[in-house]
């Protein structure tokens, strides 16, 4: 049975915080003061504390591409996946790495997308037809 985890991030500003993680991701807000709001994240506990973002490097190599570590991510389901992306692209959201599928035929196939939040976090979000492929090998 999957339990729900819990990460702190440091983000530079709550304001715009709560506009993207509640806006435009679509996260219900849960308990906050004046230097951390809490994200109901998908099922999980996001919580954002007024601070200085890790510093990341596209130093990741994953297939053809490098990607932002450290990084934070998420697993849905396929048409979870792509409401998603619809979402985010509807939005406007910079991407590093745009909605697209990768091993594709190969046990694990899967799509992803990287994108940061406006401090810079960096956000993969994964997609499986089914979460059987997810330790696929």
């Amino acid at each position: 049975m999957l339990t729900p985890f819990h990460l702190a991030l440091h983000v530079t500003d709550l304001d715009e915080a709560r506009s993207f993680y509640g806006g435009t991701l679509g996260c219900a807000e849960g308990r906050s003061t004046e230097t951390w709001v809490d994200f109901n994240f998908f099922g999980h506990q996001l919580s954002l504390h007024l601070g200085r973002p890790f510093a990341t490097t596209n130093t990741g190599k994953v297939g053809a591409h490098l990607v932002p570590m450290p990084h934070m991510g998420l697993v849905l389901h396929l048409p979870d996946w792509r409401a998603l992306a619809d979402r985010l692209l509807a939005a406007g959201v910079d991407f590093v790495l745009p909605p697209s599928v990768r091993f594709e035929g190969e046990p694990g196939e899967q799509w992803t997308m990287f994108f940061r939040d406006p401090s810079g976090n960096p956000i993969e979000i994964k997609g499986f037809p089914s979460l059987d492929g997810v330790f696929a090998h």
